[in-house]
Formats: structure tokens, C-alpha cells, sequence
């Protein structure tokens, strides 16, 4: 009995029901926030699994197989952020139903544009829109990187195959369903995911690791931490923390949240419920690195300790929850960079855009950007690099952010906002280059410690500038 085919044929009946209920809605409000009235359990169900399943909880395992507990300290990092935004959420979710705001470039440019006309104002959306987008396209390649091993693994499809299958499920159920559907499908493959760590990853960690006594074993480096060097684990909570406030699907759940209330309760609770994620899942990859050596494909260590750790039914089961986790988080950055892209550029036109056109050129970005992302999982298949350069460089808009977070009226620093942004992305594109062709002079994982610096300090500067003009 092949229980590959007999999960995967069940869990695409149940998302064919679910998706269902979304096809008839057609109003632009809830395909892109869900009609701003979704409650707080579903909204921490959809963040979970956003930052904890899919490309998250491969990548965290084949972080963990490389660098050991190093991956704890992104998940430190997260809580702290997501204390943070509890602290901004409310707010978000106002000004966003206040105003009509649908993203987080949508709010940048709202805060910061007098004028959307203006020439000045388009480079401005433009800059924020397009390095929004640069970054969840990594995200999103790190989604079908994940996909594309587990399908080859179980179906014995090549890596093209698998990759070209991973793109049309996700830009399929996307193109259809939209946010509503993504929170609807995300509950549901979020207890996949604890289901999977329940019956076979804690007690596969158990045995691998002879009940934790074996990690000694591993080098010191992996135990404590600083396997990427002590810089980078001490800016993870300093620089990394913040960039929760600046995740674009971040803000999209929040914008969605029924009341400024379930907006804040829902930050709060997730950062409860994800450190736990981020020790289990790093702890596989170690369990792996004992067993197996070094010598293996970091990507390939979820499949494999799956296949060491259960039977026939339990691995059909958890390489369909994998896949379904996958395309949780690839359908969630797929949705956001369509929406920014189409939303976000509307002022470019010289006629006003009607939501139904919206509605269908979002769908038609959903096609040509989930193409584009294939694309680039087939050129760079390294999950890790995708995974941290997307979630690292994200922080480069954190300055920026606070400063309009925190201040009423901040058009006057529009410039200023731009030149900062702009040189953030450029210092965090160079050193991650550097990194990547010269891994002795620097470490390219930690490319967003200069950015955020850059970018803060041109924002600074130019402001006190400006002051004393």
C-alpha cells in the first residue's frame, strides 16, 4: 500500500473543500485581509505556521545539521519581536482599516507620500515595493527548495520535476483562495506540524541522541551557539528582533485581525507558542550530524531522518504534512509579493484601478512571480542561505519604520527614508557577496548586521540634517 499517494490524495480532497468556500468570494477586502474580522486563534494558528512550518522547519533542521544551536538564537530573536510588535499592533490594525491600508509598503508609503504623483513618491514606492518583494523572493525559493526535495525523495521525481510539481500546487491554491483561504488551509497544516513532532521527531531526537547524552559529541561551537561566530549570535536579538515589525506577512495578519485587541493577543501568543520550534526542529539536523557525519546535503536531512524514524504510514504522513507546511508558507509569500506589486504601483497609472481588475492582475502576478521563484530554487537549491538572507535582510527597514510608527507626521523625511533604505540594501547586497565568494573574509549569514547599521545611521544623520537646515 503506497500511503504516499493515499495521504496526499486526502489532504488534497481537504483543501479542494476548503477552497472552495473561497472561489465564490469575490471582493478585493477579503482576498487580501481576510475582510479585516478574522478572531485570534486563527491568526496565531496562520503565524505559526507561516514562521514555523514549511521552508522554516526545513531550514531549521538543516541549519541545525550545519551549525548546531545557532538556529535557537533566530527563534530568541523572534519572541523579542514579537513583543515588540504587541506593543505597535493595535495601532497597525487601526490606521490599516482607518485608512485602507493592505500591506506594509502600502503603510510606509502612506505615512511618508504627500503627493503619490509626484516622481519622488513613485521612486519612493517603488524602492520600498521592490526590496519587499527581493526578499520574499527568497522566502518563497526556500518554500519550493523544501517542497522539491521531500517530492523527489518520496515520488522518485528528478529535481526539475519536483520543482516545476512544487510551483503549480502552490500557485494554484494561492491564485484561488488569497488570504482567506491561506488562514483557513494554515490551521490545518500547523496540526500536521504538531502531529509530526508528537509520533516522530521528538522521539526520533530521543533515540538518535540517546536521550540528549550524545550531544556532547558535537563540536562546541554547534552546542553553544556561535558556530557563525559570536557576532552574529549577539546581533540576532539586537538587529534580528526588530525586523518582526517590518515582516510583510506579519503585518497582512494583523491588518486582518477582527479588532486592535485580537491584534495585540495575537503577537502575544505567538511568541509563546514558537521558541519550542526552534530548539526541536535544529535538534533533528544535530541528531542527523551524529548518526550520518558531515558529509551530507543539509537539504536532504529532514527526508532522511524521516525515513530512519518511522514506517510506511507515518512517512506518508509526514511528507504530505511537510509538503502541506510548505506550501503554508509559500502560498502566505507568494500572496504578498502579488499583492505589493499590484497595490502598491497603482498610483503609476494614469487611470484609476477598479477592484476587479485588482483583483485578477494580483492572480496574474501570483503566476509569473510563483514562475520566477522556481526559477531561482532551481539556480541556488541552498535552503539555509535562502532562508536566512530573506530573514535577515528584511531589517533594513526596521528605522524607518519606527519613525513612522512613532511620529504623526514624517513626510518631510521622505528623502531621508528612501537614501536609508537604499543604502541599507546595498550594504547588506554587498556583504553578503563578499561573503558568499570570500566566506574566509566574512560571513555572508551575517550581511544584515552592517545593513541595519547603515541604514539607522543615514536615517539619523539625515534627520538631525534636516533640523538644523
Amino acid at each position: 500500500m503506497n500511503w504516499f499517494f493515499i495521504w496526499l490524495a486526502l489532504y488534497l480532497i481537504i483543501i479542494f473543500i476548503l477552497t472552495l468556500s473561497h472561489v465564490k468570494s469575490t471582493r478585493l477586502e477579503a482576498y487580501l485581509v481576510n475582510n479585516r474580522n478574522t478572531s485570534t486563534f486563527p491568526l496565531v494558528l496562520t503565524t505559526l505556521a507561516t514562521f514555523v512550518g514549511g521552508g522554516t522547519s526545513i531550514g531549521l533542521m538543516a541549519m541545525g545539521y550545519e551549525s548546531g544551536f545557532a538556529a535557537v538564537g533566530i527563534g530568541i530573536a523572534y519572541v523579542i519581536g514579537f513583543f515588540k510588535l504587541a506593543h505597535f499592533a493595535g495601532k497597525i490594525r487601526d490606521k490599516g482599516k482607518e485608512f485602507n491600508i493592505y500591506s506594509f509598503p502600502h503603510f510606509l508609503s502612506h505615512k511618508f507620500i504627500d503627493d503619490p504623483l509626484k516622481t519622488s513618491s513613485k521612486l519612493f514606492t517603488a524602492t520600498v515595493s521592490g526590496v519587499n518583494i527581493f526578499i520574499f523572493f527568497f522566502l518563497l525559493s526556500a518554500q519550493f527548495v523544501g517542497m522539491a526535495t521531500l517530492i523527489q525523495y518520496a515520488f522518485e521525481f528528478d529535481y526539475l520535476t519536483a520543482s516545476i510539481i512544487s510551483c503549480l500546487v502552490v500557485i494554484l491554491y494561492t491564485t484561488i483562495a488569497g488570504l482567506s483561504g491561506v488562514i483557513v488551509t494554515d490551521m490545518v497544516q500547523f496540526f500536521a506540524i504538531l502531529l509530526m513532532i508528537a509520533f516522530i521527531f521528538l522521539p526520533g531526537i530521543w533515540e538518535d541522541t540517546d536521550q540528549l547524552n550524545r550531544l556532547s559529541e558535537l563540536p562546541a561551537n554547534m552546542l553553544n551557539g556561535s558556530f557563525y561566530g559570536w557576532i552574529f549570535l549577539i546581533a540576532l536579538p539586537l538587529f534580528l528582533a526588530p525586523s518582526v515589525l517590518v515582516r510583510m506577512d506579519l503585518w497582512q495578519r494583523v491588518l486582518a485581525a477582527r479588532d486592535k485587541q485580537t491584534a495585540k493577543r495575537m503577537s502575544l501568543w505567538s511568541a509563546a507558542g514558537m521558541l519550542p520550534f526552534y530548539i526541536i526542529f535544529p535538534l533533528v539536523g544535530m541528531s542527523i550530524r551524529l548518526i550520518s557525519g558531515d558529509a551530507l546535503d543539509s537539504k536532504d536531512v529532514t527526508y532522511l531522518f524521516i525515513n530512519r524514524h518511522a514506517n510506511a504510514f507515518w512517512i506518508g504522513f509526514a511528507v504530505v504534512g511537510l509538503l502541506s507546511a510548505l506550501m503554508s508558507s509559500g502560498d502566505s509569500f507568494l500572496n504578498l509579493i502579488s499583492i505589493s506589486a499590484i497595490n502598491d504601483f497603482k498610483n503609476w497609472r494614469k487611470k484609476k484601478i477598479q477592484p476587479k481588475r485588482m483583483h485578477r492582475e494580483i492572480r496574474v502576478a501570483t503566476i509569473i512571480f510563483g514562475v520566477i521563484a522556481m526559477i531561482q530554487a532551481l539556480a541556488f537549491p541552498k535552503i539555509v542561505d535562502l532562508m536566512v538572507v530573506g530573514i535577515g535582510t528584511i531589517v533594513i527597514f526596521v528605522p524607518v519604520t519606527l519613525l513612522a510608527l512613532l511620529r504623526k507626521d514624517v513626510k518631510t523625511y521622505k528623502k531621508i527614508a528612501l537614501l536609508s533604505i537604499g543604502s541599507g540594501f546595498i550594504v547588506n547586497l554587498f556583504f553578503f557577496t563578499l561573503g558568499v565568494f570570500s566566506p574566509e573574509t566574512f560571513e555572508p549569514k551575517s550581511s544584515f548586521i552592517p545593513a541595519f547599521i547603515v541604514g539607522g545611521l543615514v536615517l539619523l544623520i539625515g534627520i538631525k540634517t534636516k533640523k538644523h537646515a
